[in-house]
C-alpha cells in the first residue's frame, strides 16, 4: 500500500468520493457522499445502469467508465480518491508521463501521470521502459480540481 492515504482508511470515509480500479475484468467501485439521484448521476445516459453492491456499500460500473467517471466526480464534487492497482518495480516511461486518461500501474503510482515530463529524479533511458515484477500493491491518490 503506498501513495496519499491508507486505501482501507480511504474507502471506509465518507465524505470524499473515492474510485476503485481493481484488476482486469471486475467493475469499477465508485462511492458518492449520498444523494438521491446518484444511480442516474453516474449512469449519466450510458447504456449500462450501475449495479448496488450492498457488501462494499458502493455503485459497480464497467471499467471503462474509469476516466469519465473520475472526471465527473472531480467536476461536481471538487476531489476524489483513486484507488487503483500498481506494480511497485514497474518503471515509469514517456508512456505514463504523455497519457491522457487516469489508468497507472507503474511505479510512480500516477505522480508523473499525464504530466508531460517525469519528476526530477527520472532520467530517460528509451520511449518504453518497462520491467514487471510479481505482485501488486495498491495506490491511492487524492485527484482535486485544478480550479
Amino acid at each position: 500500500m503506498s501513495g496519499e492515504g491508507d486505501p482501507a482508511a480511504v474507502w471506509r470515509q465518507t465524505r470524499i468520493p473515492v474510485v476503485y480500479r481493481g484488476s482486469r475484468g471486475r467493475p469499477l467501485l465508485v462511492k458518492l457522499p449520498w444523494r438521491e439521484d446518484n444511480r442516474e448521476w453516474l449512469r449519466n445516459d450510458q447504456h449500462r445502469i450501475p449495479q448496488w453492491n450492498a457488501r462494499w456499500k458502493c455503485w459497480e460500473t464497467p471499467q471503462s467508465w474509469l476516466d469519465e467517471v473520475v472526471r465527473r466526480i472531480i467536476l461536481d464534487f471538487g476531489h476524489t480518491y483513486l484507488i487503483q492497482p500498481y506494480r511497485e518495480k514497474e518503471i515509469c516511461a514517456p508512456a505514463c508521463w504523455n497519457a491522457m486518461g487516469f489508468k497507472c500501474e507503474c511505479s510512480c503510482m500516477g505522480m508523473n501521470h499525464g504530466a508531460g515530463i517525469p519528476g526530477e529524479k527520472w532520467h530517460i533511458v528509451s520511449e518504453a521502459c518497462a520491467i514487471q515484477w510479481q505482485g501488486r500493491e495498491l495506490s491511492c491518490r487524492l485527484l482535486t480540481s485544478a480550479h
